[in-house]
């Protein structure tokens, strides 16, 4: 009697833990700290990306990351910035195949280890600039401007970034 008004109470049951600042898995981190389920699975693939006349932003991460779920939301607020001329192509380390290929086109060729680590491409399908870590927004920004010849941030309106929350900013605005 006194297990089933424990376990009813919920005293017995346990927690989960779960949240951006652990490194534990929680579903599409671009979902549920991104606000934005839509990058994956990437509209497009990656090598169909590099056969088009469009810049594509390779972005390799884990679900179960801490820092790609930091990383998520700037990756989101990238592709409502660039999304109709830059093709977002994030993908899962865990989904990659890895093999003995130094096919370029391959999206294993240009993994260095470690997460997240975000990779642009001109429209010919050069590398024009490459990062790992959480990296600012503004980093990528500056690399995007330069790719298309956009004015510098500084003769642009100021960015006003959305409050993050640890959930879902789509779903529950500040």
């Amino acid at each position: 009697m006194v297990l089933c008004v424990t376990w009813l109470l919920g005293l017995g049951t346990p927690q989960a833990i779960a949240g951006m600042n652990v490194d534990t898995f929680d579903g599409n981190i671009f979902a549920l700290y991104g606000g934005n389920g839509s990058l994956v699975p990437p509209r497009v693939a990656f090598e169909d990306s590099l056969k088009q006349d469009r810049a594509t932003l390779l972005v390799f991460y884990l679900d179960d990351s801490r820092d790609c779920k930091q990383y998520a939301s700037v990756v989101s607020q990238l592709q409502a910035y660039y999304g109709r001329i830059v093709d977002f192509v994030p993908l899962s380390v865990d989904q990659i195949i890895f093999d003995a290929s130094t096919d370029p086109t391959q999206p294993a060729y240009y993994y260095k280890g470690k997460v997240p680590q975000t990779i642009l491409f001109d429209r010919q399908g050069n590398r024009v600039f490459e990062e790992t870590g959480n990296i600012a927004f503004e980093q990528v920004d500056d690399a995007l401007r330069d790719l298309f010849d956009f004015p510098p941030r500084e003769n642009t309106q100021p960015r006003v970034p959305k409050a993050v929350n640890e959930l879902n900013t789509e779903l529950a605005p500040n």
